[in-house]
């Protein structure tokens, strides 16, 4: 990025900064600053007030999971969640699936404290995932918005609705934070967060560090992370500047994809070699044992590391008791590699397997400012969202002369498959009106955004296509209307449309060849959403809860087809399959029992269905009427839990529907149970301890198999006869051990 480009965002918070000190200076009493409130604000999970479907999951149900799970993991008790992963944190990112209502990971919005996190895939190409983002202790809220995300969200994915995270504050009072987790397959979490407590300057900070050790519950290999966050926050007059650094290195050993019919011909623990060489090496000259007959059945190993550092600077002006304006800077610098062992390149005569890697590198830097302006009834949001993020993606193959230790970045390849580079702008601007009638009974909002980005690929080495695409849109509409009934009844309703853009990488238009590419580009379309949701909220003494229905039509779905088995590594075909129409219900519902006896239960139904056929090398593919893949018809979540001040434990069971992996429905994993159990024990304090508690966390306490994971390696057009190797299998049943508290 040119010099003048990273000024300009700058120089804007600098001048703000600048002028905020100088109203504090003419204040009467500059030096008394108003305290920031430290804990997390108690949020009810039905999202009162909101126009549009949104619900909230507090610090106190996040501190009930297993420590170190993946926030996300947290979201799949709300309706129109589905989270899948083949570890019980939810946290290894080969397997981690999200989807909203029929609507996937990469067509959904992320962000972290209003910081872009991009679409959280695997392979990322503009952000990271939440779990590399910051340790899941310091995560203060999730907000999730199922199908109408706000219009300022800082996301050009968000089609089918946002979820944001929101981190903790420094506390007020100096002290120290630790947790110490053991458990199965040698689990060790160590977290330890410092806090200053408020300096007579009016400014906090916190740092903490992160220590996670853990074997894979089947084959060979750990899943190992560090990280280390902090964040300040200085209050002047009526103003605040605020600031975050978060630094992770993650290695994870992959485990191995599976189809139906390897898991009923090898097992539902089948992996792969390691640590066994010998027979990987037998393998890929042709020589298999036991039920294994495919090159593909396993290989040695393979395996993800990971690199992120993730910064930025917000500055929060009240520039007239009715206007206020925030900034944020921001940059990420990214890392990674991606390693498979494979029996399709020989490092030599003698030695059938290389390593073949696919290696990323991101640096983004942007700036987002938002201003508010209450005048009457009236309040006007505006704002913009700046990003210029470069990216680089290569396919590289190293030599092997053994069983070698790969939990590192490898360098000096003996070859190169293919290198490409990208160079993505984005600009975002938007405008919104919200005004209260009635008494403040009615609320209404509209507005609209305008986004653009421009992506510009360069090939360097090998045939993945170059050139430039642009998505952008200049009306990108939003309503929506609360309207009280009475102090506890609301109605809502909401509409919107959105635009997810095009992606550089591996699975956008630019991971196929340059002849598709050129072919196919100028009839490109951006995939494009509009979202009608209804809905009422409820709240009584002893029940509160939520019921909505909604209606999704998807234009231009843009699906990359797997033509070859993942490691081979074929360019893909890009294809737009058309119409996607979803109906659905959610409801939820919350039961006061007694006094410290609640029940929790939500329900989801979603029909998802592709309402075109699609050309796929020149064949039609019918599926017009098929389900979404990875879209469950049906969701079910219960959780029963008791609290109090000593002690609490909670019950609870999700059930997941039938889902397909193929387009044309023939290939499908069943319906499935999985329950969880966690307790807890708050002791006195105890010595020098101000708190202390045990936690113990149960996950899949049934010891239920099943199917998580699907998509792992794409989805395919037809699998009927089940060797689609696209499928993980869930974690078994794993105890947790916690000891945490304060000093």
């Amino acid at each position: 990025m040119p010099m003048y480009s990273r000024l300009k965002p700058l120089s804007f918070f600098v001048m703000q900064a600048l002028a905020c000190y100088a109203q504090a200076a003419e204040a009467v009493n500059a030096g008394e600053a108003n305290a920031l409130i430290t804990a997390p604000q108690v949020v009810e999970v039905m999202g009162q007030g909101q126009s549009r479907q949104v619900q909230n999951i507090s610090r106190a149900d996040l501190a009930k999971a297993i420590p170190g799970s993946s926030p996300l993991k947290a979201l799949e008790k709300l309706p129109g969640v589905s989270f899948q992963s083949a570890d019980p944190f939810g946290a290894y990112e080969w397997s981690t699936r999200i989807s909203i209502r029929g609507f996937n990971q990469n067509q959904l919005g992320f962000t972290l404290d209003g910081i872009p996190l991009g679409d959280m895939s695997y392979g990322n190409n503009n952000g990271l995932h939440i779990s590399r983002a910051i340790s899941s202790e310091n995560v203060g809220r999730v907000a999730v918005s199922q199908g109408v995300g706000a219009l300022g969200t800082a996301s050009t994915s968000n089609l089918g609705g946002t979820v944001q995270f929101l981190t903790l504050d420094p506390a007020q009072e100096m002290g120290t934070t630790f947790a110490q987790t053991i458990g199965s397959d040698r689990t060790s979490r160590t977290f330890v967060r410092v806090d200053s407590g408020e300096l007579a300057t009016g400014t906090k900070f916190y740092i903490s560090g992160t220590r996670q050790r853990a074997d894979k519950w089947k084959g060979s290999g750990a899943q190992d992370q560090d990280q280390f966050n902090s964040k300040f926050v200085h209050d002047f007059g009526d103003n605040t500047i605020s600031g975050f650094f978060n630094y992770s290195t993650r290695t994870e050993v992959d485990y191995q994809d599976l189809s139906l019919e390897m898991a009923n011909r090898l097992g539902y623990n089948w992996d792969n070699y390691a640590p066994d060489f010998q027979r990987a090496v037998n393998a890929a000259k042709g020589i298999f044992t036991g039920n294994v007959n495919s090159l593909d059945d396993a290989y040695y190993l393979g395996g993800g590391l990971r690199k992120d550092s993730l910064g930025g600077l917000s500055l929060d002006l009240r520039l007239t008791p009715a206007t206020s304006l925030k900034t944020s800077i921001y940059h990420h610098g990214n890392e990674g590699q991606g390693h498979w062992y494979t029996p399709y390149n020989a490092t030599s005569a003698t030695m059938p397997i290389s390593i073949r890697t696919t290696e990323y590198s991101i640096g983004r830097d942007g700036v987002i400012s938002n201003l508010a302006w209450e005048f009457g009834k009236h309040t006007l949001n505006a704002g913009f969202w700046g990003e210029r993020s470069l990216h680089t993606l290569t396919r590289n193959f190293y030599a092997v002369s053994g069983p070698e230790d790969t939990n590192h970045f490898l360098s000096n390849p003996t070859s190169t498959g293919f290198k490409q580079e990208f160079t993505t702008t984005t600009t975002q601007f938007h405008i919104e009106d919200t005004v209260v009638l009635m008494d403040d009974r009615l609320t209404l909002n509209a507005g609209f955004k305008s986004p653009k980005v421009t992506i510009d690929a360069i090939s360097l080495v090998g045939t993945r296509a170059a050139g430039s695409i642009t998505a952008s849109k200049t009306f990108l509409p939003q309503a929506g209307l609360r309207y009280q009934l009475n102090k506890n009844d609301e109605l809502f309703a909401s509409a919107a449309q959105n635009m997810r853009a095009f992606q550089p990488g591996v699975n956008g238009p630019f991971s196929q060849s340059q002849t598709a590419f050129n072919l196919g580009t100028p009839n490109l379309k951006p995939e494009t959403s509009t979202t009608l949701d209804l809905g009422i909220r409820f709240k009584r003494d002893a029940l509160q809860g939520s019921l909505a229905v909604y209606h999704a039509d998807f234009n231009d779905r843009l699906l990359s087809v797997a033509t070859c088995a993942g490691i081979v590594g074929c360019p893909s075909t890009f294809v737009n399959v058309g119409k996607v129409a979803t109906n659905g219900v959610e409801a939820i519902g919350v039961w006061k029992l007694s006094r410290n006896l609640s029940w929790f239960n939500s329900f989801t139904f979603n029909n998802s269905k592709y309402k075109s056929n699609y050309l796929d090398n020149g064949k039609t593919i019918a599926i017009s009427g098929k389900q979404v893949v990875d879209a469950p018809r049906t969701m079910f979540d219960t959780e029963l839990t008791y609290d109090n001040a000593t002690w609490f434990t909670r019950l609870g069971a999700k059930h997941t529907g039938k889902r397909y992996y193929t387009y044309m429905n023939d290939g499908a994993v069943p319906a499935f149970w999985v329950g969880t159990l966690s307790a807890g024990y708050k002791l006195q304090a105890i010595g020098m301890f101000k708190e202390i508690s045990l936690q113990l966390n149960v996950s899949n306490l049934f010891d239920k198999r099943y199917f998580s994971t699907v998509g792992s390696n794409g989805f395919s057009n037809s699998d009927p006869t089940g060797t689609n190797q696209t499928l993980l299998t869930g974690a078994p049943r794993q105890a947790f051990l916690t000891i945490s508290g304060k000093l």
